[in-house]
């Protein structure tokens, strides 16, 4: 069992960086392949060295992030590390100009939480709307807004979520523990392969 399957009883990410990040590497990897079968000289191998390094940074930042919560804790998988973090161990999840866990001490952002000041105006507008007395004294509006109107932006959501998940599990025995930190090497490693290789053939070029 991996440890994206023990903790994916929830799972918070983001669709349009998911997307962002698969329509990045679809140009990419036309572009490469353009190289490779048409380019002359040092050309393909530029390329070749040039996609190494970009496309683990592109999934890094785009692909990869989420925060899957389980009953005993939350593992957030960031661009280039993975924290495992127990309920018992969060002093606050918060979101302001980004989405963050403090626990331990220690700050952690929520890459696959981004936060959309748009999105977060457009839910007030939607929340004022709701409560706003109706000019023919039928009472409040909401029940003439669209069900799915959302009354939260989606980052606010999936903070008030994970809150609520910390607050629920934190006295559990299974949510006790040390926070722990893993590098992504499966990312970091071929990125710097390829930017060696890529520096090498420039400057032999």
């Amino acid at each position: 069992m991996t440890s994206e399957q023990k903790y994916a009883d929830r799972a918070f990410r983001s669709p349009m960086g998911i997307a962002g990040g698969v329509l990045l590497l679809a140009i990419g990897g036309w572009l490469v392949g353009d190289a490779v079968a048409h380019g002359t000289g040092r050309t393909p191998w530029l390329a070749l060295a040039a996609l190494l390094l970009a496309a683990p940074l592109v999934i890094a930042f785009t692909i990869r992030p989420v925060v899957y919560a389980s009953d005993s804790r939350m593992l957030v998988r960031n661009p280039f590390r993975s924290i495992t973090i127990p309920w018992a161990a969060v002093e606050a999840v918060r979101s302001g100009y980004s989405s963050e866990v403090l626990a331990g001490g220690r700050k952690f952002q929520l890459w696959s939480v981004p936060v959309s000041l748009r999105a977060r105006k457009r839910a007030a507008r939607q929340a004022a709307r709701a409560t706003a007395e109706d000019p023919f004294g039928r009472g409040p509006r909401a029940l003439r807004l669209r069900p799915d109107a959302p009354l939260r932006a989606p980052a606010d959501q999936a903070v008030d979520d994970l809150r609520e998940l910390a607050e629920r599990h934190a006295g559990g025995e299974a949510a006790k523990g040390e926070i722990s930190v893993r590098w992504a090497y499966e990312i970091i490693a071929p990125a710097v392969v390829g930017g060696i290789a890529l520096v090498v053939l420039l400057a032999t070029g």
